[in-house]
């Protein structure tokens, strides 16, 4: 334990585990996907190194944006958040817009550009617009977030321009994806906490969101997601299977909504036990396992690699959440703290969502596990936002003494990322917010700016007893 404390005291501890822990969940995710897709690209492509390379392709892309982000300052991040929410607002509109006129009129493609469900097509070359939202999001919010600073107590600064605008994102991307959207609620909900929010806010957006969940679950029913109105409502399905699991053979016989992968998940955990059945031989992504190298790709490491595998890759996501914790907790920068816990919140919260639905404990929503499902849309925003993260980390105020106390080679500052900025000397103290009310003028007036003594009324002397001054 001493060793691991001075090891985690060091100047640059953040960033080497960061590093660490994301390069190897995502070298993970590169073996997992060959694994779980090789077989049937051989049979349907005959090259079973189709899903590999593409796979591979993103990751290289991703790794480009990791070294960008890095490289960029914070006021380019706060420069940046309002054109890339507005970028994912346009793409998301765009794509309910299609998947109306598909479900509606039977229009599947404006020219170049379809749709379907999730995903956004312009020729061969497809995004899904909902991570662009959950990046531009971290960067929106947090840039608002921090602006606000001491009037966040204040519900009438709280409300103005955030909930709108969160609202407006969570009913575009939970039409068609619930569980997206509660990696959203996730994201909201770390961002609030870091900076500080009261509980009521909390209890608020719990209600909001429970409420939310209900018609979006209801909506089903009517077309949204992957529903249709001659159709059962399959959320409502799966919210069912969770709370009352069904016998497997009667989920098999009669085809209840949400049970069939969720029966076919447990059957290849058990398989694997304890060391599971070697890294290539699952026999449940021979087309038993729906969905195996994308939301089920956990079952697939279960049963290859068994409880130690799946160890592995809990304590990796737990070494990435105490890291982003530890990178908000250090560095002195608002929007810097505010985006880091968002960044965590949103990885580790959808980490969650995805492992509690594959084992059972938590509904299935359908969401993919951060660096290791296949996904190139994904991947690519999830590695923008671990340079994000990597280029606060860098930013700590004993990180940026040691690289400028010792710093690196000119050649490898141009290739890797330029020094941070040193922390001040002086830091100001934020106003201790209100506790209910708007934000009234008098005390808008009355914050005092540090090194200054208090304005006194013109014709008021000092006088008085001295505990009066004290006061």
């Amino acid at each position: 334990m001493a060793a691991l404390r001075g090891l985690l005291a060091r100047p640059l501890a953040s960033y080497y585990l960061l590093l660490s822990s994301a390069g190897l969940l995502l070298l993970i995710g590169l073996t997992m996907v060959f694994s779980a897709t090789s077989v049937k690209d051989f049979a349907e492509e005959g090259d079973a190194t189709a899903s590999l390379v593409k796979q591979t392709i993103f990751a290289v892309i991703g790794i480009l944006a990791f070294w960008a982000c890095q490289r960029l300052p914070v006021r380019s991040f706060r420069s940046l958040s309002r054109p890339v929410l507005g970028a994912a607002v346009a793409l998301l509109l765009l794509l309910n817009l299609l998947v109306a006129l598909n479900a509606l009129f039977g229009v599947e493609s404006i020219g170049p550009l379809r749709a379907k469900l999730l995903w956004l097509y312009l020729g061969p070359v497809s995004v899904q617009p909902v991570e662009v939202a959950k990046f531009a999001l971290v960067l929106w919010g947090a840039h608002v977030l921090a602006r606000k600073g001491a009037a966040l107590g204040w519900w009438k600064e709280l409300a103005t321009p955030l909930f709108p605008v969160v609202g407006l994102l969570f009913v575009l991307v939970g039409y068609n994806d619930l569980g997206s959207m509660l990696c959203l609620l996730a994201l909201v909900v770390g961002m609030l906490w870091a900076a500080g929010v009261r509980l009521q806010v909390f209890a608020a957006l719990s209600a909001v969101g429970l409420a939310g969940v209900g018609l979006l679950v209801a909506a089903a029913s009517l077309g949204a997601g992957s529903g249709s109105r001659d159709a059962d409502n399959y959320r409502l399905g799966r919210l069912t299977v969770f709370l009352d699991p069904p016998d497997p053979k009667t989920c098999f016989s009669e085809q209840i909504p949400g049970c069939y992968q969720l029966v076919q998940a447990r059957y290849a955990v058990e398989q694997g036990g304890w060391f599971g059945v070697g890294l290539g031989k699952s026999s449940f992504k021979f087309g038993w396992l729906p969905e195996a190298h994308n939301d089920f790709i956990f079952a697939v490491i279960a049963e290859e690699l068994g409880v130690v595998g799946c160890t592995v890759v809990i304590v990796l996501f737990a070494v990435l959440a105490y890291t982003g914790l530890r990178i908000a907790r250090r560095v002195e920068d608002p929007f810097r703290r505010l985006a880091a816990a968002g960044v965590t919140a949103w990885l580790v919260g959808q980490a969650v969502i995805n492992i509690g639905g594959v084992t059972g404990l938590l509904p299935l929503t359908g969401v993919p596990l951060p660096f290791i499902s296949d996904g190139g849309s994904a991947l690519v925003v999830t590695l923008a936002a671990i340079g994000m993260l990597a280029s606060f980390a860098r930013a700590e105020p004993d990180a940026a003494r040691a690289l400028h106390a010792r710093p690196p080679a000119r050649w490898v500052r141009l290739v890797w990322a330029p020094l941070p900025p040193l922390p001040g000397r002086r830091r100001r103290p934020a106003t201790p917010p209100a506790d209910r009310g708007s934000v009234p003028r008098s005390r808008r007036a009355a914050v005092r700016r540090p090194g200054r003594g208090p304005q006194l009324r013109p014709g008021r002397a000092r006088s008085g007893a001295a505990s009066e001054r004290r006061r």
